[in-house]
């Protein structure tokens, strides 16, 4: 073959000797040229892929010491809010002013009767606790059907436990009013079940109308009429809170505010009384026979003087985290 003829064999393909023989300078720069230039492209790309490599590691790496230094503190935070929310600090019934111990009161004089005193249902800066030993004692009573019977509970559980009790010393009560998985009652010949269960560990607004033909209850925002006969026997009796005359069926848990009355309220008065919430102030303070806020002390605003006498009772004002406002 003579030098600078045409050859079907190109000079990448020749051997490195026939190359370097056959080629003219030209030529042989010129691949040379070339071969540089692709090596040199190699080079930058694999320069700038080490490059991006590098400093997507940096960035990654650099998260990972973020999460690492402050992820924990994430969590910790995330751990402290979810407890104090369950402790009831961001309760806004933490931060509503409080009504003081007889700031509100009924006061009665032969020409009326009034509510007198800061009576805009502020809530109670204390409530009773009861420890399943304890008892408030009242004047005895002679109550007469119809009789309705309200307050606010929170047992610890929902055995049998007495919230208030009006009647002899033994057997049936007149009125009796206690929690068995329900809220439920006693009368002079029977115990009377609605389906109306109580939440334990929470303040439960309860209302019970007692009636000859039939007994209504009201748990919160819910009613149920339960049709029975119940008859009462004039007299004097014992009115406790908290347990039944002889010490037994205690009450283990908190309550406020028990109002009674010697008439049958209207469901409106009742939803007005649970509406209000646990520092609502009586509906009918005409038929009132006897108010007991429990707010620090047991004694009666209803202007009757109906005072109790109170018996390991812890008035306590730390009492919200179970409370939420209707």
């Amino acid at each position: 073959m003579l030098i600078g003829m045409p050859s079907s064999d190109p000079i990448g393909k020749r051997s490195n000797q026939e190359s370097c023989e056959l080629a003219g300078p030209n030529e042989f720069e010129m691949a040379k040229k070339q071969e540089g230039n692709f090596i040199k492209k190699c080079h930058e790309q694999s320069s700038r892929k080490r490059n991006f490599l590098g400093r997507s590691s940096i960035k990654n790496q650099s998260a990972m010491e973020y999460l690492m230094t402050y992820g924990w503190a994430i969590l910790i935070i995330a751990v402290v809010l979810v407890a104090l929310f369950q402790m009831g600090v961001f309760n806004s019934a933490n931060f509503a002013p409080k009504a003081q111990p007889g700031s509100c009161q009924v006061f009665r004089t032969v020409a009326s009767t009034s509510l007198e005193g800061t009576c805009n249902n502020e809530l109670p800066q204390y409530v009773a606790h009861f420890s399943g030993a304890s008892n408030i004692l009242m004047p005895n009573s002679n109550l007469q059907m119809p009789v309705t019977v309200t307050g606010w509970v929170n047992p610890t559980g929902t055995s049998t436990q007495f919230v208030y009790y009006d009647g002899a010393a033994t057997g049936y009560p007149q009125f009796g009013v206690y929690i068995y998985s329900e809220i439920a009652a006693e009368c002079p010949s029977q115990d009377v079940y609605p389906t109306l269960p109580v939440t334990p560990n929470s303040f439960n607004f309860f209302a019970v109308t007692f009636t000859s033909t039939n007994t209504i209850f009201y748990l919160n925002s819910k009613t149920q009429t339960v049709s029975v006969t119940c008859s009462d026997t004039p007299g004097t009796y014992i009115s406790v809170i908290g347990q039944k005359p002889s010490g037994s069926f205690s009450l283990s848990g908190s309550v406020s505010n028990i109002q009674i009355y010697n008439t049958s309220l209207s469901a409106s008065d009742v939803a007005s009384l649970y509406y209000e919430g646990i520092g609502g102030v009586p509906q009918d303070i005409q038929n009132l026979v006897g108010w007991w806020p429990l707010n620090g002390n047991a004694n009666d605003y209803s202007g009757n003087n109906n005072n109790g006498a109170a018996t390991n009772v812890i008035y306590s004002g730390s009492w919200t985290n179970g409370y939420s406002a209707p």
